[in-house]
């Protein structure tokens, strides 16, 4: 029998609320959504298991709004989380990102379900809202015209322990015609150097070794604090941080690409041989219509230059199929650039009009039959010269750092994944020994395929690393996560090549 001693002890134990992030869209969105959940973590949600697929008390959508039908895609998803929320009392449903800030009202008139609508400026204040959501028992709409605190201020819930994102600038001053995202994320504003090198030197002192360097337009940093030269002084800044081993960047624009920044990726040993420079289009005339303030040479010209002082640089592109006017003289000249440039991979789109833009109500629409045949013409040429271009490094002997859940079939084939200096994927013979994420051997390539290499050999040398030793202790400390981030846009580094896609492209890069 319990005495009434015992009951008075008795503790209503509750287990923590859960909760899932989905993110759609480009980096600057999936680094977002980190600080989303470390905001959510912060106020005692813990994540929701692998799989849980909505099963969880509060689900996020970090949206994208660069599709002309990332409406659509939202609604559907919403929609199959109605029931849910009817079965699951207390469930609650929150909607941020670019499509929020751009659709606002419309998604709780759309999906009166949702409780929380938040926008790019203001992601700080999901916690708040969602408990505003839950004591008023209304749906809370709360859009910010202007960044109201740089994010990097707030918590981060890392998805690598050896790999990390540091924004250095939020926002875009170009105008180009076929893009939304400065409109919604707002004018280009710059992080001081200082605080963003504080942040990378205690990322490494968690144990990351490489760091990515991300803004909208990560190269016109400066042009806010009124130095044209502040990119480049921060690379090289970058290079004097001890135990940084990599450093990359994404995405550069080629009217801000001066010699300076390549001067500084070839004398700092820790900036990384790799370049992801988007085209866009080859055409002068269909670039003067994007407002591209490029042209085909000077575009050229920059690849040339990187290739001159960085020999072995992989470089990268972004491609639109297709954009209004666009005659097949005009495509030939981007099948011309992809030639010339010899990329070592490219995200080629097929331009998809986005509510908004200029281009969206430009005359002569590029028929879909026509822009899918130029778009598949395009794709076949440029597998052929990743192809050429992987057989290049056949022979070559390699540092990896080793990436986790980059080898989909690295269990059948007793095989790991890493990522080369230049950020190409090479799947490697386990070795004997231990190698964890964020350790880095030495390889001999021998097979290029398209899109990785292989290194069927033994392993040359496996060097363990405090980026090995923070991804352990993470892992030992807690359970497998999932990934939470539902594009084909990479982790950490450049993006898998050609993926099949009807946009066109994210950002105004």
């Amino acid at each position: 029998m319990t005495s009434s001693s015992d009951r008075s002890q008795a503790v209503d134990v509750q287990e923590p609320k859960t909760y899932e992030v989905r993110t759609y869209g480009c980096q600057m969105n999936v680094h977002d959504s980190e600080r989303l959940s470390g905001l959510l973590e912060g106020a005692g949600y813990v994540r929701a298991p692998e799989g849980s697929d909505g099963d969880a008390d509060v689900v996020v959508f970090n949206t994208c709004a660069v599709r002309e039908n990332a409406d659509n895609r939202l609604y559907g998803n919403l929609g199959r989380l109605a029931p849910m929320k009817t079965k699951r009392p207390g469930m609650q449903i929150a909607v941020g990102g670019c499509l929020a800030q751009k659709d606002r009202d419309t998604i709780v008139k759309k999906a009166p379900w949702v409780d929380v609508v938040f926008g790019t400026h203001n992601i700080g204040k999901l916690p708040v809202l969602l408990e505003r959501a839950r004591v008023q028992e209304e749906a809370q709409v709360e859009i910010a015209e202007s960044l109201e605190a740089f994010p990097s201020t707030l918590p981060t819930r890392r998805e690598s322990a050896y790999a990390a994102w540091v924004s250095i600038s939020v926002g875009c001053n170009n105008t180009c015609t076929f893009c939304i995202v400065p409109a919604l994320r707002g004018k280009e504003k710059d992080r001081r150097t200082g605080d963003i090198l504080a942040e990378i030197e205690a990322l490494v002192g968690e144990g990351v070794s490489e760091i990515t360097l991300l803004g909208q337009n990560v190269n016109a940093y400066g042009s806010d604090i009124g130095d044209r030269e502040a990119f480049s002084k921060l690379l090289r800044a970058c290079g004097q941080i001890e135990g940084l081993e990599r450093v990359r960047f994404t995405s550069p624009h080629p009217r801000d690409f001066t010699d300076d920044v390549i001067a500084a990726m070839a004398e700092t040993p820790n900036v990384m041989p790799q370049l992801h420079m988007p085209l866009q289009s080859g055409s002068d005339p269909v670039l003067k219509a994007m407002r591209r303030s490029y042209r085909q040479d000077r575009y050229l010209g920059i690849i040339e230059k990187v290739r001159a002082a960085i020999p072995h640089a992989a470089i990268t592109t972004d491609i639109i199929v297709g954009f209004p006017g666009e005659t097949e003289e005009d495509f030939e000249q981007t099948m011309h650039v992809a030639r010339e440039a010899r990329f070592s991979a490219a995200f080629t789109f097929q331009y998809s009009k986005r509510p908004g833009t200029p281009a969206a109500t430009m005359e002569n629409q590029v028929p879909k039959e026509v822009v899918q045949a130029r778009y598949e013409r395009l794709v076949a040429l440029q597998e052929q010269i990743s192809w050429d271009e992987n057989k290049k490094q056949v022979g070559r002997t390699l540092e990896l750092m080793v990436a986790e859940g980059e080898g989909r079939k690295d269990g059948a084939t007793h095989r790991l994944s890493g990522r080369a200096p230049d950020n190409r994927l090479v799947h490697f013979t386990k070795p004997d020994q231990e190698v964890r994420p964020g350790d880095v051997v030495t390889v001999e390539v021998t097979y290029a395929a398209p899109h990785h290499l292989l290194a069927e050999g033994a392993v040359l040398d496996v060097r363990r690393t405090r980026a090995g030793d923070a991804w352990e202790k993470r892992n030992t400390a807690e359970a497998p996560k999932p990934a939470g981030v539902m594009l084909g846009l990479p982790k950490i580094g450049a993006p898998e090549p050609l993926p099949v896609a009807t946009g066109s492209g994210c950002g105004c890069d």
